[in-house]
């Protein structure tokens, strides 16, 4: 009786272990799940894209929505298409991972003309910078797969580069977008075996992007430049352009996540909202941006020295009279 009551008791105890085990697994999985924001993220089958007023997503132009893929152009001369998210991010720090797919018959050079992905003020909005609206607000990230510029011994396309625009900036083609980049470096991305992964991070007003073009997980630094700063409140979204070039550019998922970063006291109170987006060390011409507006406490200072000097001034031009008010009386004595 005794072996049989210390054989239920073990097998208890295995079964409250192996519950435990998966209440454990079930908190990671929940605790990693909630860093990826939903309703900024785009992934297979692609629910109602396009179709529903109810998704979280916009298409535009010619792209389409297929079980496997958006593909944002065909390789088709002349066509424009995009992808934009309804909702706008509010995030402080976050990390967008773009899978995608450039592939299509042309030969190395003879393709056109790549695609871009945006976090910008306007969205659904075309253009001449691979689809979308050229002296934007924001952030643009170019896979640029056509060398419009003669002399580019300096790079090897496919070229990635970004930009950050404060709506006074044009995207210079014929140089490709050489004067208002950021940093680069090339990425051979066209017909592969295996998908792209782009990672844009933004932290700590810090931009990074890594790529992935071996399929292995092993990401390659393409840009990192700091003092980038971000207004909150814009939106993420994906555009393509063919001309007489072309190319399909499919989207396979677009996931974004929070990222939890620790801040010191200085550095929360050094990051404050932005309004424009700036680089620091990096003068954008055109918009001047605002000032930030003074704080309650700063606003209380002015108004109450204000007050102390005018009562000082007063008493003092009080003081100033009655002394010229007693001159004046000596004057007829």
């Amino acid at each position: 009786m005794a072996a049989a009551g210390s054989s239920r008791c073990w097998s208890s105890f295995k079964e409250n272990i192996y519950i435990l085990i998966l209440v454990a697994d079930a908190l990671l999985a929940d605790q990693t799940d909630e860093y990826l924001k939903r309703e900024h993220s785009l992934s297979k089958p692609y629910g109602g894209v396009g179709t529903s007023s109810s998704s979280l997503w916009d298409i535009q132009g010619n792209a389409i929505v297929t079980p496997q893929y958006i593909r944002l152009t065909p390789d088709m001369q002349s066509k424009q298409g995009a992808i934009w998210n309804r909702v706008p991010c509010y995030l402080r720090d976050w990390e967008l991972q773009v899978n995608f797919k450039i592939h299509g018959q042309g030969k190395k050079n003879l393709v056109g003309d790549g695609l871009a992905v945006w976090y910008t003020k306007d969205r659904m909005q075309t253009g001449p910078v691979f689809g979308s609206k050229d002296n934007f607000l924001g952030l643009g990230v170019f896979v640029d797969t056509y060398p419009n510029e003669e002399k580019t011994q300096e790079r090897v396309f496919p070229y990635i580069s970004a930009m950050v625009n404060n709506g006074s900036l044009t995207y210079d083609h014929s140089r490709d977008g050489r004067p208002t980049e950021l940093g680069g470096c090339t990425a051979v991305v066209r017909n592969l075996n295996h998908d792209t992964i782009l990672v844009i991070r933004y932290v700590k007003r810090r931009l990074t992007i890594l790529i992935d073009i071996d399929g292995k997980q092993e990401w390659r630094d393409c840009i990192d430049i700091p003092g980038v700063r971000l207004p909150r409140g814009y939106f993420f979204g994906a555009s393509s352009v063919t001309g007489d070039l072309s190319d399909n550019h499919d989207i396979l998922s677009l996931k974004l996540y929070q990222l939890t970063v620790e801040r010191t006291l200085s550095e929360d109170q050094a990051d404050k909202e932005v309004f424009i987006p700036s680089v620091d060390n990096m003068k954008l011409p055109g918009l001047d941006i605002p000032e930030e507006p003074m704080s309650g406490f700063t606003l209380f200072l002015i108004i109450f020295f204000s007050l102390v000097g005018l009562v000082f001034a007063s008493v003092i031009g009080v003081i100033m009279y009655n002394k010229w008010q007693d001159k004046s009386r000596k004057r007829f004595y």
